[in-house]
């Protein structure tokens, strides 16, 4: 068999959050060049089933994969080192997609030979917080699949009628009540997707094609770019601008992220910005803006430099000196000593806490403590029933 074997981890592949994505679009990318592509995740669930249809091997147990993998692209510390460790003779890329995770921190491990970011604030987290030095840092921004995310059939109207929310984090708030009563005043009808609403978005690229604004950050608000909408950059509580042909390189570069947007707002405030970002609508500008992201964050080319660095990863360890299994030894033991740490760390929290404060106290009560150690008996027992 040709092409190189690839196995990417990933902390889950539960859901449809960006990494997830980003893994199946990358392993059909990987499928279609005629590489082999293998996914690891301890979480699997309907976003699994859908690409193993696809002919992608998926895995929750690394020892179900008898052929060691060319090359590990690691994404998430703890499944990376997994990897690693799984096969301690596969040199390693690690992928960087989030500024804030802790889990989206690399590991330092002596196979470990490129780090590559998603955005620019991501390459800053690498190298100015993670100590990865520049010559072994670079970016791959994130990308569209243009066979799936086709252009909207019909342009933009004039003035715009349907707005859509694309985010895992919206729920049924004060914030969301507030961006419902803005488009109701600006005459746009809005349709919330998402986890947090009890709606996620199965088929994005047939959904986008139904509005003219959408509200959305990273990869979503890039896919609904290609298809043609009018884009604002959006998440939770906080917005950024509708994005425009002028701005749209400084905002791809950091991801249509945190950096694109203004500080968290207050539910008033959040009415009034949305309202005011309904009104910067240009229909003229959305699609110009939808035929650059066309020319220029296909997926082919994305896949293409991840397929170089592979190659660049494979070639140095395959040049260099056999594993030193001392030193990669002491990165474990370095690495299981921060998960010690941050484990304390959220254990004191959970235990400084105004929720487990007040169970505890409720639970020393003789009448509801002696209630619900007699309930949790009784639970435990049809259980084990």
């Amino acid at each position: 068999m040709s092409g190189l074997r690839i196995l990417i981890t990933n902390f889950s592949l539960e859901t449809r959050s960006g990494a997830e994505l980003f893994v199946c679009d990358i392993a059909r990318g990987l499928l279609e060049l005629g590489h082999r592509p293998v996914i690891y995740s301890p979480r699997l669930g309907k976003l699994a089933a859908e690409i193993r249809k696809e002919t992608v091997p998926v895995v929750d147990d690394l020892d179900k994969l008898s052929a060691p993998p060319d090359i590990i692209h690691g994404q998430h510390a703890n499944e990376t080192l997994t990897a690693l460790l799984s096969f301690p003779d596969a040199p390693a890329l690690f992928f960087c997609h989030d500024w804030y995770f802790k889990d989206d921190s690399p590991p330092r491990f002596p196979r470990l030979l490129r780090y590559v970011a998603v955005d620019d604030q991501c390459y800053d987290k690498l190298v100015c917080e993670c100590g990865v030095s520049e010559e072994r840092a670079s970016v791959v921004r994130q990308f569209v699949d243009l066979e799936r995310f086709r252009p909207r059939q019909t342009p933009l109207p004039p003035r715009p009628r349907r707005a859509a929310v694309l985010c895992n984090h919206t729920k049924e708030n004060e914030y969301l009540r507030a961006a419902r009563e803005a488009c109701k005043r600006a005459g746009v009808a809005l349709d919330v997707y998402g986890i947090g609403v009890g709606r996620p978005c199965a088929r994005p690229e047939e959904t986008l094609r139904d509005y003219d604004v959408v509200f959305a950050k990273g990869r979503a608000a890039l896919e609904a770019l290609a298809v043609g909408a009018s884009v604002v950059v959006y998440w939770w509580r906080r917005l950024g601008p509708m994005v425009r042909a002028d701005d749209l390189a400084d905002l791809r570069a950091n991801g249509f992220g945190v950096r694109s947007m203004g500080p968290q707002l207050t539910p008033d405030e959040f009415g009034r910005e949305i309202e005011r970002a309904i009104t910067c609508y240009d229909a003229d500008d959305a699609a110009r803006v939808s035929r650059l992201v066309r020319e220029s964050a296909g997926q082919g080319a994305a896949v293409g430099e991840l397929v170089r660095l592979y190659e660049e990863v494979i070639a140095e360890h395959a040049a260099a000196p056999p594993s030193d299994r001392a030193l990669e030894a002491r990165a474990v033991a370095a690495h299981l000593r921060e998960m010690s740490l941050s484990f304390g760390r959220q254990r004191e929290a959970i235990y400084g806490s105004t929720p487990f404060r007040l169970t505890e106290r409720l639970l020393r009560t003789p009448v509801i403590g002696r209630l619900s150690r007699a309930f949790a008996r009784g639970l435990a027992g049809r259980r084990a029933g």
